[in-house]
């Protein structure tokens, strides 16, 4: 029972790491790329894990997996959150298709201050 678990968590582990792998390749710009490589990478690493700690059955390897994805779980998107705002600052475009930017006239470049009020006029908003 303990190798089909294991076979079908790393299975999943590999495909969703084979995913954004592709996710990488495919996307057309940096802030999609970067939320496919944050959520697909992260299962996937967390479900190689969770098949390690229950192949080898042992205490300190499943506590090892447990604290990895844990830190996984919680730097990952905060990592991705900051590449994505400096690029986004730095004025990396974003894709052509893109239909709405939440921070358009959001951002002050000479004071790198961030508004959490949207713009007045709502013709920036669009």
């Amino acid at each position: 029972m303990n190798d089909i678990a294991i076979i079908i968590l790393s299975s999943l582990g590999t495909l969703f790491i084979l995913l954004a792998a592709i996710g990488i390749l495919r996307m057309p710009d940096l802030y999609l790329r970067i939320s496919v490589t944050t959520k697909a990478a992260t299962l996937g690493i967390g479900l190689m894990l969770i098949a390690a700690a229950i192949y080898f059955n042992e205490v300190a390897v499943s506590s090892r997996s447990l604290a990895i994805i844990l830190f996984m779980l919680l730097t990952a998107p905060v990592g991705a959150h900051m590449i994505g705002r400096a690029s986004y600052f730095t004025g990396i475009k974003m894709w052509k298709g893109s239909i709405y930017d939440d921070l358009k006239g959001m951002y002050d470049p000479k004071t790198h201050e961030l508004s959490s009020k949207p713009p007045k006029d709502e013709s920036i908003a669009k």
